[in-house]
């Protein structure tokens, strides 16, 4: 695999950085992947955190030096950083669960599949067209899809989502993929600090015309800028898919076809493997559930009376 790839995270206006991202490479395969920890709920960061290290020393477990079963493997993924996110506010005794979205793409056999769960996106451009996009769980794209036009869509609040890892249900997600990748393609990973202040055609236009080390900070910059005082924060990795024919090393580029079977690098701290892959059965999920909304409800009256 060639691939170039630029990243940034900014604050914005906000008191601290919820979203997360990196990426993590073998000789046959990477991912990449971004999670924007949800405010209202305790510990974003922490949700966002959590999930990322999980998925990374899992996928650290499991690339030898590939993946064997991508959409398995992305399913996998998305429920073990749940169950994390869970068990962390268990441990912790949390009367309200860590909440964060997540978006992650698995590259490998020129090929690249994705999974996402709330509104944190990715996009793919080709030749100047938008290839793909994943859709927010969020209910005012699930009413733009389901009545698209009608002006009361608007008025639904666009920051309520329908789904997230750490909430206490099960998260909805969605896998897409395998996409044969061509020379050129560009794939972003955003939080929606970004994609909230840009247009699509916005969007699409700076991947298309720059590489991916300037079009990130130049998007990255421009949503800072009209978001002014109220600026979420912005997060996003990129990268362009560069194929041996025709490959000139650039500032950014990782090849990783001289690298051994074993190799693993990461951006992204992978925890050790006991702890960030210790997992709940389902049965003990739904108790620990049931304690923190008994907790919830006792809290409530002690308030109320």
């Amino acid at each position: 695999m060639k691939f170039s790839i630029f990243q940034i995270s900014r604050k914005g206006s906000r008191k601290k950085n919820e979203d997360r991202m990196g990426y993590c490479y073998t000789r046959g395969s990477g991912i990449f992947f971004l999670a924007d920890g949800m405010g209202g709920h305790p510990q974003g960061e922490v949700a966002a955190q959590l999930a990322l290290q999980t998925i990374a020393a899992l996928y650290q477990k499991e690339a030898q030096p590939k993946i064997t079963d991508a959409a398995a493997f992305l399913t996998s993924a998305v429920l073990s950083a749940h169950r994390q996110i869970l068990h962390h506010a268990i441990q912790k005794g949390m009367l309200d669960t860590p909440r964060t979205t997540l978006v992650m793409a698995l590259v490998q056999d020129g090929a690249v599949s994705w999974v996402h769960c709330g509104d944190s996106r990715l996009y793919l451009v080709r030749q100047g067209v938008l290839l793909a996009r994943t859709r927010d769980h969020s209910f005012l794209e699930q009413h733009r899809t389901a009545a698209a036009g009608e002006k009361s869509v608007e008025r639904i609040n666009r920051n309520v989502l329908f789904t997230c890892l750490g909430s206490p249900t099960k998260p909805v997600f969605e896998i897409a993929g395998p996409v044969v990748l061509q020379l050129g393609d560009k794939l972003m990973l955003c939080s929606d600090g970004l994609w909230d202040r840009l247009s699509e055609a916005d969007i699409v236009e700076n991947l298309a015309h720059k590489p991916v080390r300037e079009a990130v900070p130049d998007m990255v910059e421009t949503a800072l800028r009209l978001a002014g005082n109220k600026s979420d924060n912005v997060t996003c990795i990129a990268i362009e898919w560069e194929m041996p024919d025709g490959f000139e090393s650039t500032r950014g580029t990782i090849s990783t076809d001289t690298l051994s079977d074993g190799f693993f690098a990461s951006t992204f701290q992978a925890d050790t493997l006991d702890a960030a892959l210790e997992d709940l059965d389902d049965a003990a999920i739904e108790r620990s559930i049931a304690e923190i909304n008994e907790a919830i409800r006792r809290s409530a009256l002690k308030k109320s009376g």
